[in-house]
This record gives structure tokens, C-alpha cells and sequence, in this order.
């Protein structure tokens, strides 16, 4: 909860944020675990926007977002207009809204949270908006003014790819996108849990895509089913927007070819789980188990998260810095102590133990700053 100072010095409580699930019921599935706030609690939040000289969440955005002025138009009962504006620095509002760690962006540099008070709570409401928009069919189809005849082909359907697919297909390119994976959306997909982003919400932003005219070839890996000179011999244009897939590996003593679990790997067994494909040998669960995650970042946290909700006997978080400098998202830290998971703060991973082919422990040394 905050205290909000209205006009003639009278002090109202309001929510914080979005209100979420309880921790015990949230982890019994991977639905989204934040509750859609109403119209009337969006227009509040929004109107706290202090709309200060130097948009100092403006600039602390990486795409610049026009956040003073939609968060204006949200707080004046203005929503449609507010998500055009959205819609101009962004593609995905809605995902950002989810996704981004604005406790660190324009959150964290909202005036409200520099002066001690609590930040307007802009990214939930940039996904309200989102969802409004699609629900009242604000989301204008593409349709370009003039085809051009340039050709344009995206390596990489992630959300790099789908931005940049978005953005020429609307200036009248023709653009193809190519991916190795099944489905379109990358990590939004594959990587990013169903609790912090449903997939639908993925889907339908791909939906509006092939409907403008944008041209999907899946399951097709660069380097391997098509070369990079048969696609600049197809294109005009060839634009490279991969992920980054390859994993850290942990040096340590004792470490064998099956005694870690690379998280990009785990998260998308688990994600595929959701989606509805069929239980695949190799699969990696972490029910009864005892889960160690090493790292302190948003991909550590998404990992702690889903081990508890398939079940694990017990999870820990092994960080080698302390929660003050912790490059994951504070918020996400709170939701994963909320759901059960102990963190070992200034503790860095220095061998695993065994005991014949199975890990039995992970030996850490305390850390100092």
C-alpha cells in the first residue's frame, strides 16, 4: 500500500501495483499470477503521474516511450488515444508492460520513487492498456499506404525479429522471417514462463502479423536447411536478429555431463509443457527434487520459480553478490520469496559433491563485497 497526497493535504490509501494471486494458489499452474486491475484502479494509478518538467521515466526507457503522455490520456479516461501513443515508440506494448524490469527503468526513475514515495505504477498499466486495445479492437491490421517491391528476410521470429517484421512490413516491404523453432515468438515463446507472459498474448501480436502480409517459414535453421547466401540471393535485404542461446558453463570441481541443466534448456521444457506438445525423453523436471540455481539475474529467478511450481522438494538461489546488487529484478525476488524459495545471498558455487552418477550437494564459499 501507499499514501498519495491529494489536493488540500488529505492523505488516500491505494494499492501499490497490480494485485497478484496468493503465493499458495499462483503455484499451483503457470497462468500469469498478477490480477487485471479495473478500469476506475488504472485511471487512479495513472493519475498520480506528477507529469514533471524532465520525464525522467521517458529517459530511463530504452525506446523512449512517450510514458507522461499516455499515462495523462489513461488518467483523463482516454485509452484508446493513450494506447496510439504507446503504440508509436513501441510494437508490444502489452509484452513490455509484462515483461520489462521497470523496477530498474522508468520505474525506478519516476520522481515519485526518487523522492521516497512509491512509482506510478507505469508498466502495469502499459499491459491494462494493451489488453483494453485488443479487446476493443484498437490494434489497427497493417496495411501499408504503397506496397514496395523490396524484400526483406528476418533471421530470428524472437522479439528483435517480430519488431523489425513489423516496422518494414508497415512501411510496404515484403518480409520474411525464418526461424528454427516450431512456433513464432523466440524466447517469448521458449524462454520467458507462462506466469510472468502468457502465450496468447504472444500469439495474437504474431496473428497480426501474418494477417498484414508477413511471411513466417518455421522449423528452417539458417547455416543448416538454407544457407545465408540463398537468402541474399532470395532478399534484397537480410537482417540478422538471432537470440543468444548458448549457455554458461559452471567451472567447478566435480561437474559431469549430466550434473547441471543449462536454464534456457529447462525453461523451455517447461514451456512446451504449457503450450501442449507431447512429453519428450530428455525433458527436465524438477519435481522432488532439491534445485540449486546459481545466478542472481531474471533468467535465475524464472528458473526458481518454475522448479517450485513442478513440485521441487526444495529450492535455493546461490548468488555470489548480496540482494542490493543483484542484477535480476527486485520484484521478481520478492514473488519467488513470496512462493518459497530460500536465497543464499554472497555465496559462489566452488564444487559440486557426488555420490556415483548423482549430485548430492553443491559446496559454496561465503563471499564478501
Amino acid at each position: 500500500m501507499h499514501k498519495t497526497l491529494k489536493q488540500g493535504g488529505t492523505f488516500v490509501v491505494e494499492p501499490r501495483r497490480l494485485s497478484k494471486a496468493s503465493a499458495e494458489l499462483r503455484t499451483r499452474g503457470f497462468g500469469e499470477i498478477t490480477i487485471p486491475p479495473s478500469t476506475e484502479t488504472a485511471e487512479k494509478q495513472a493519475s498520480r503521474c506528477t507529469d514533471c518538467g524532465v520525464p525522467f521515466c521517458q529517459n530511463a526507457c530504452p525506446l523512449q516511450n512517450n510514458i507522461p503522455d499516455w499515462l495523462r490520456l489513461s488518467a483523463e479516461n482516454e485509452p484508446r488515444e493513450a494506447w496510439r501513443v504507446a503504440s508509436l515508440t513501441s510494437t508490444m506494448p502489452e509484452i513490455c508492460g509484462r515483461i520489462c524490469p521497470q523496477d530498474r527503468l522508468c520505474e525506478g526513475g519516476c520522481t515519485l520513487n526518487q523522492s521516497g514515495w512509491d512509482a506510478v505504477t507505469i508498466g502495469s498499466i502499459e499491459a491494462w492498456l494493451g489488453d483494453q486495445a485488443f479487446a476493443n479492437g484498437w490494434v489497427e491490421p497493417i496495411r501499408p499506404a504503397a506496397e514496395r517491391g523490396e524484400s526483406v528476410g528476418i533471421v530470428g521470429a524472437g522479439p528483435a525479429g517480430l519488431a523489425a517484421a513489423d516496422r518494414l512490413r508497415s512501411e510496404g516491404y515484403q518480409v520474411t522471417v525464418y526461424d528454427r523453432h516450431d512456433r513464432a515468438g523466440g524466447l517469448l515463446i521458449y524462454g520467458i514462463p507462462g506466469f510472468k507472459l502468457e502465450k496468447h498474448v504472444v500469439q495474437r501480436r504474431v496473428d497480426r502479423l501474418i494477417d498484414g502480409g508477413v511471411q513466417f517459414v518455421l522449423g528452417c535453421e539458417v547455416g543448416k536447411d538454407v544457407t545465408l547466401t540463398e537468402l541474399r540471393d532470395r532478399h534484397d535485404v537480410v537482417l540478422l536478429a538471432m537470440g543468444v542461446y548458448q549457455p554458461r558453463v559452471l567451472s567447478a570441481p566435480g561437474r559431469g555431463p549430466d550434473s547441471t541443466v543449462a536454464a534456457l534448456s529447462y525453461l523451455t521444457h517447461q514451456n512446451r509443457r504449457d503450450l501442449g506438445d507431447a512429453e519428450q525423453d530428455g525433458w527436465h523436471e524438477a519435481r522432488g527434487k532439491r534445485v540449486v540455481v546459481i545466478g542472481g539475474g531474471d533468467t535465475a529467478m524464472d528458473c526458481v520459480r518454475t522448479a517450485v511450481r513442478q513440485g521441487a522438494a526444495s529450492v535455493t538461489c546461490l548468488y555470489r553478490r548480496d540482494r542490493e546488487n543483484m542484477p535480476g529484478s527486485a520484484r521478481e525476488v520478492v514473488n519467488a520469496e513470496e512462493e518459497g524459495v530460500v536465497f543464499e545471498w554472497l555465496g559462489a558455487p566452488k564444487a559440486l559433491l557426488s555420490q556415483g552418477d548423482r549430485v548430492t550437494g553443491v559446496r559454496a564459499a561465503r563471499m564478501q563485497l
